[in-house]
């Protein structure tokens, strides 16, 4: 490739074509922020491509009222600015995206929105990245897309027969649209939980089908995040050994959540978080109307979904008003970083956490760990660090291509 300017001669119909004095960020959530603001820290520029039209799109546009942080506030900081002293112990999702605004603005990172990255390559040094409107060319990318990217819809026959709606939770907000309601919730992750939580709420009737293992833990344990409790206890103790103690105490404060069809896996919760990225649930309150009946369980997965409702797999039939798929997230990588073989097919760095964060050639990912914002923001920290180190040693590139660089402050 060499540079914009060669590009432009090969193809002169090719004019919007633009060389990047610092990396390239695809992706302006919480991972994107936080590497910019890392590298700003560092008198690094950098380039955000946003496909929305909005910082944390995720969160501004692809999630439930209801939603709050399911960690405490001091796990969720991004790099260099945590959060107010007066947000509670576990903000809101109107206060997460306040702080995201605030720490944006304080770092000046100003990304371009609605910028589709359509295609990321590495070629002759550089990487090229096209977007619906232009084409860019810098020394570095980092992918900051993240493990969530796109809605995960699985194909279940007869889906088009319903004559109600079904819709994924990421265009769920309220249990208002569905009050007095039979609904069914197809997953029972921390979303399915919430989502038939916040129905009951709204007097309807939900029915969560529970067709895998899931570990079920209470948010706190004796005034103590159950998350801090674990990160206090590996420090001393072998991670299996923390999983027995987890499950213990867990045990005694909800009960044996087999019997209430909630079957636990083998493997503990954290042992399996950090091999899968399957996230335990945090009960905000689910279980206790589990235990009252108000949201059934269904332990039979769904077979086909017929025009009145569903029929499970042990061949009973019911009916149903509504469909909420909370069936989680997927990573797009594979589909726009192309000639890359340091992505799995399903979108996740081949080389495990600790050492996720860096690939070859220049290539950085943010937001990948399996270990929520706290991942991201040790990825975001490293990722600086080494590009710093880069930048002066890439003088001479830069002055080359002065005539085509945009400036980025």
């Amino acid at each position: 490739m060499g540079s914009c300017k060669e590009n432009q001669q090969e193809n002169p119909q090719q004019s919007n074509c633009e060389f990047v004095q610092g990396p390239i960020i695809v992706g302006a959530g919480p991972s994107g922020l936080a590497a910019a603001a890392c590298l700003s820290n560092h008198g690094v520029p950098s380039l955000i491509l946003e496909k929305s039209d909005c910082i944390a799109s995720l969160w501004q546009h692809k999630t439930y009222d209801r939603l709050k942080l399911h960690l405490p506030k001091q796990f969720c900081e991004l790099p260099l600015m945590g959060f107010p002293e007066d947000f509670p112990r576990y903000p809101t999702k109107s206060q997460f995206i306040s702080y995201m605004e605030t720490y944006a603005s304080h770092f000046s990172i100003k990304p371009m929105f609605n910028q589709a990255v359509q295609s990321a390559e590495f070629d002759s040094g550089f990487w090229r990245v096209k977007t619906q409107d232009f084409e860019y060319s810098s020394k570095w990318l980092i992918v900051a897309t993240g493990e969530n990217a796109e809605p995960v819809v699985p194909e279940i026959g007869g889906m088009e027969k319903f004559q109600g709606p079904i819709l994924h939770t990421s265009l769920y907000k309220s249990g208002f649209d569905f009050r007095n309601q039979r609904v069914l919730v197809v997953g029972c992750g921390n979303s399915g939980m919430e989502v038939s939580l916040d129905l009951c709420r709204y007097n309807a009737n939900p029915h969560m089908v529970v067709r895998n293992t899931v570990h079920v833990l209470p948010r706190e344990m004796f005034g103590f995040s159950t998350f801090g409790i674990a990160m206090a206890l590996l420090k001393w103790l072998p991670l299996k050994l923390v999983d027995k103690v987890l499950l213990l105490l867990a045990t005694i404060i909800l009960g044996n959540t087999d019997q209430l069809g909630l079957r636990r896996p083998k493997t503990g919760p954290i042992e399996l978080k950090n091999a899968t990225g399957k996230t335990p649930v945090l009960d905000v309150g689910a279980l206790s109307q589990i235990k009252s009946g108000k949201i059934k369980v269904v332990v039979e997965g769904v077979k086909e979904i017929t025009r009145n409702g569903a029929r499970f797999m042990n061949g009973q039939e019911k009916e149903f008003d509504s469909i909420i798929l909370a069936t989680g997230y997927k990573s797009n990588v594979p589909t726009w970083l192309k000639g890359c073989d340091f992505f799995t097919k399903e979108g996740m760095p081949k080389t495990p956490f600790p050492d996720c964060w860096k690939g070859s050639e220049g290539l950085y990912t943010v937001g990948f760990t399996r270990r929520g914002l706290l991942g991201t923001a040790s990825n975001a920290v490293e990722i600086a660090n080494d590009i710093a180190q880069r930048w002066e040693t890439n003088k001479d590139c830069r002055s080359s291509c002065n005539s085509h660089i945009i400036i980025l402050k």
